[in-house]
């Protein structure tokens, strides 16, 4: 009981001191647009001023040995420093992980006034990405280090404001709810509780700097966890910004480490540190490589080839044609949900669709950065990719196939323009082609083929093959085709109706891929759950003893 006490009392009055440096922040931003927990002002970075991401461990921003530069991918001059840690440096990382026990920070038995503190920080952080001088200054942090348009990148910025507001109050111990079961006789009863896994890692990618790396990171803290978490290098430094913003809404800067490393090194860390659970979105390869390291203590959100189907009803061409458009485009085509393959039933191909998707692809300027540069894949390997799927029989060039012109990408990006090429679907099927037409694009491309009536099981074959089973759509109001097509598949996020699409989760559903028990959801309680807790069953029995009770023969 006095454990418990003292506990509350500390965290109360780190909370009273947190709150006062929440309220310095807000005054600053309303008075003056400089924000307290910032290191660097977003439009200012640039070669001419560089910023530099540290390292934090055990409650310390750290550098490291050695830096490495990374190029602004809009006109190549070295922008950013990141002190990156290299093998030699990872002892202090080991020990820290190490000093969290299986049981976590936190538990329904233990520190639970933790959960509220929680709570406390995502209403304080809800509240400070809500101010227009803080939401202006991650999105405009995300275009400089994965280029998109400001729509985009303050979208990613409301969605994470959305997610936080979400959990607010006692919404986070809502998520440790337990449950009870009658036993066998008076004085038994079992309960099944949401139990951490206590050391855990976040492994997060480049496209969606803010989001996917915060919503894990908050999900596996909120669940009693001690989380280590890797941003890809190339922008590392908006999960910077946010720690420290996460600071000084009252997060106990201990509670993180936050480490800037090439893979093979944090592949060296996961090995020796031995974390009880690893959650990674980013690609297959690594994914399984991850799988087999770890000797499957791992959670995936790994990459998707993901497919849209129109149906046999046409309606609303104008409205269809531009969620394709943004489907596949939108971001340069950089999301893990971006549509990848279309198949549209002979109805939509006789309609006005492919010349209106067309037209909008011709709208995406650089200028704008609704279309821009693609971070993982070269120029050269989007256009012979193109150049390849061009040699299968009757296939054909929609719209773009070609390099972006008067630009000042390095060449270590990519730049083309948004990029449609049919494959006829017979063809798709054949063993010798089908490798290579469902090979996932990390940029703006897609394929686009034709179906008959009689040929949905041909379709319904085509999804069977696929080994990625992220979102899809099924843009279709004929609730019999709805129904075949759902029942025949399996994708974890799958928008069905007219407005369907395959981008652009919100934080309100369950996003993430099905068919694979590692498969990882993120965003909603469940998917929390699910990620970041195992399940725990505590059978009481205290009695009591039956009158006359004597010890029975053996069994």
């Amino acid at each position: 009981m006095m454990y418990r006490l003292s506990a509350y009392r500390q965290l109360k009055n780190r909370a009273s001191s947190s709150h006062l440096n929440w309220i310095t922040l807000f005054n600053s931003t309303r008075s003056n647009h400089t924000l307290s927990f910032a290191t660097v002002k977003a439009e200012e970075v640039s070669g001419s001023q560089p910023a530099e991401v540290h390292n934090l461990v055990q409650g310390k921003w750290t550098k490291s040995s050695s830096w490495n530069t990374i190029l602004d991918p809009l006109n190549g001059q070295p922008f950013i420093k990141v002190a990156e840690v290299n093998e030699s440096e990872l002892q202090p990382f080991v020990e820290s992980l190490s000093k969290c026990p299986k049981h976590g920070l936190h538990n329904p038995f233990k520190a639970p006034e933790r959960y509220l503190m929680l709570g406390d920080v995502s209403t304080k952080a809800a509240h400070a990405l809500g101010l227009p001088e803080v939401s202006d200054f991650f999105a405009k942090l995300i275009q400089r280090v994965s280029p998109k348009s400001y729509q985009q990148a303050l979208i990613e910025v409301l969605v994470t404001q959305k997610f936080l507001e979400n959990f607010c109050g006692d919404q986070v111990r809502f998520l440790a709810r337990s449950f009870a079961v009658p036993g066998n006789h008076l004085g038994q009863q079992s309960h099944g509780f949401r139990w951490p896994y206590g050391p855990v890692a976040v492994i997060a990618p480049f496209n969606f700097p803010l989001e996917i790396p915060l919503l894990q990171l908050m999900g596996a803290l909120y669940m009693g966890n001690k989380p280590v978490l890797k941003v890809d290098s190339k922008v590392c430094i908006v999960m910077e910004q946010m720690l420290r913003l996460l600071h000084e809404c009252g997060l106990p800067v201990d509670d993180v480490d936050f480490i800037n490393s090439d893979g093979k090194t944090m592949n060296k860390l996961l090995v020796e540190a031995k974390p009880r659970m690893t959650l990674f979105t980013g690609s297959s390869r690594v994914a399984e490589k991850l799988a087999d390291d770890l000797s499957g203590r791992v959670k995936l959100e790994d990459a998707g080839f993901d497919w849209k189907i129109l149906g046999p009803d046409v309606n609303e061409v104008d409205y269809v044609a531009w969620v394709c458009d943004q489907d596949a485009y939108a971001c340069s085509g950089q999301k893990c949900s971006a549509e990848s393959i279309l198949f549209m039933h002979e109805n939509w191909s006789k309609s006005s669709l492919l010349d209106k998707m067309t037209e909008l692809a011709a709208r995406r300027k650089l200028d704008d950065l609704t279309i821009g540069p693609v971070l993982t894949v070269t120029t050269e390997t989007m256009l012979d990719h193109a150049k390849k799927l061009l040699q299968i029989p009757g296939s054909r060039l929609l719209f773009g196939g070609e390099a972006l012109q008067n630009h000042s990408i390095p060449k270590i990006y990519g730049a083309i323009k948004p990029t449609a090429i049919f494959v006829p679907l017979e063809e798709i099927l054949k063993d010798e082609h089908y490798p290579l037409v469902t090979k996932e694009i990390f940029g703006p491309f897609q394929v686009v083929t034709e179906y008959k009536d009689n040929q949905l099981p041909l379709v319904l074959d085509a999804l069977e093959k696929m080994h990625a089973h992220l979102t899809a759509a099924v843009v279709s109001n004929d609730i019999l085709f709805l129904q075949k097509v759902i029942g025949n598949s399996v994708n974890g996020t799958t928008y069905a109706g007219l407005r369907a699409r395959t981008t652009g989760a919100p934080q309100n559903h369950w996003f993430g891929p099905a068919g694979d028990p590692r498969g990882a959801g993120i965003g909603t309680p469940e998917a929390i759950k699910l990620v970041w807790s195992c399940h725990r069953e505590i059978i009481y029995d205290v009695g009591p003893m039956p009158l006359g009770w004597k010890v029975p023969a053996s069994t």
